[in-house]
């Protein structure tokens, strides 16, 4: 909400659906085949999901290669709350997660997974956390969307969509493991 002449301005929020349930398990199942097509050796890959959607997404990632291979894929999680550059400038209270991870990344090929590869802070922020738990021989990055905008020089090996988007545009990605629907949205300011 904006002041302008006596008038208060509300700026509305316009949802444009870009992906249905449907289209996500689709965008899944294509970035599993790729991840196995990719790699010779299927038993030295383990998989990281970054929190919050990452997670759901390794998951349902790691099922398919179940399904495609009869190979069960070690699974973990990152929160990458504290190696953040903007951590100290948020205001908020930060929620932190777990990080989880029950194997040895030593020598492993890594593919991390996330929701939306947008400037690339996410996922060097990963990759610190990633490096305090061992060295791996590969770090691969599967997202669901990549939106463009990079701020870093980082690139996703496995996508599921390319959006690309303009300034004042937002891609809301809703799993129902955590927000109880399904869809991939861009949110549009709308004067």
């Amino acid at each position: 909400m904006s002041y302008s002449g006596g008038f208060f301005i509300i700026k509305m929020k316009k949802n444009v659906q870009i992906l249905s349930s449907k289209d996500i398990e689709k965008k899944l199942i294509r970035i599993s085949h790729e991840i196995v097509e990719n790699h010779n050796d299927i038993d030295n890959i383990v998989m990281l999901g970054i929190h919050n959607r990452g997670v759901p997404i390794a998951q349902r990632i790691n099922e398919i290669i179940l399904k495609i291979t009869n190979i069960d894929i070690p699974l973990g999680s990152l929160d990458i709350t504290f190696h953040r550059d903007d951590f100290r400038d948020r205001l908020l209270m930060p929620e932190i997660r777990e990080t989880k991870i029950s194997f040895s990344l030593d020598d492993k090929v890594v593919v991390l997974v996330d929701d939306v590869l947008y400037s690339g802070r996410t996922i060097r922020a990963a990759l610190d956390e990633i490096n305090s738990f061992g060295r791996p021989s590969l770090v691969r990055l599967a997202v669901l969307i990549d939106r463009g905008h990079r701020e870093l020089p980082i690139r996703a090996d496995f996508i599921g969509k390319n959006i690309p988007t303009n300034s004042g545009e937002h891609v809301d990605v809703r799993l129902r493991e955590s927000d109880n629907e399904e869809g991939v949205f861009l949110v549009k300011n709308v004067d």
